[in-house]
């Protein structure tokens, strides 16, 4: 008890020391939010429109991601991953950018370099995703060779991002949209 007495007094004292200033907070964290593009139309060639499933998957994500606040949006110049955000951009009010898919150190840096606090929304490929997700400090789990599977487009991930990348980059799985795979158990 006198021990605990003791430590409490000396850091209440620390507090009464001239000139001693707190701490600086840590910066807000940067959100993004990582997805997948949604399902793609058999048809199109090496770059196919959304099928009507794919649409209706992201009218589905501006309805969960509508009141994210998010002021950056982010594609590649793929019909199928802009055709994915436009819905989200619509109802946001927020332009959609286009990044190169191959360049996602870039893309890291500059979501790093976003405000604290900012929250992003960044719509990729299945070996995209995933390689943006490390660039950003975070191993995503459940990938085959480090990749999603070709069938899978309700994964959004949800990471916490620390501008200063002192602190390692946490995240969250969700699913979304209809037909979404049923959780799975966590690897032990």
């Amino acid at each position: 008890m006198k021990l605990a007495a003791a430590t409490l007094l000396g850091g209440a004292l620390l507090w009464c020391v001239p000139g001693a200033a707190p701490a600086e907070p840590a910066p807000a964290p940067i959100t993004v939010l990582l997805l997948r593009h949604a399902e793609k139309a058999s048809g199109g060639g090496a770059d196919p429109a959304l099928s009507e499933a794919g649409a209706a998957r992201a009218v589905e994500l501006a309805r969960l991601c509508g009141h994210s606040r998010a002021t950056a949006l982010y594609a590649t110049p793929f019909v199928r991953t802009r055709a994915t955000l436009e819905p989200l951009a619509k109802e946001l009010g927020v332009e959609l950018q286009t990044r190169d898919p191959k360049d996602v150190d870039a893309l890291a840096g500059e979501l790093r370099k976003l405000a604290p606090g900012s929250v992003a929304v960044v719509a990729g490929h299945s070996n995209t995703v995933p390689a943006l997700a490390k660039a950003l400090g975070a191993e995503l789990g459940g990938l085959a060779k480090g990749m999603l599977a070709e069938t899978e487009f309700d994964r959004l991930f949800v990471l916490s991002v620390d501008p200063a990348a002192a602190r390692p980059t946490g995240w969250v799985e969700l699913r979304y949209g209809a037909g979404s795979a049923a959780p799975t158990a966590a690897p032990k």
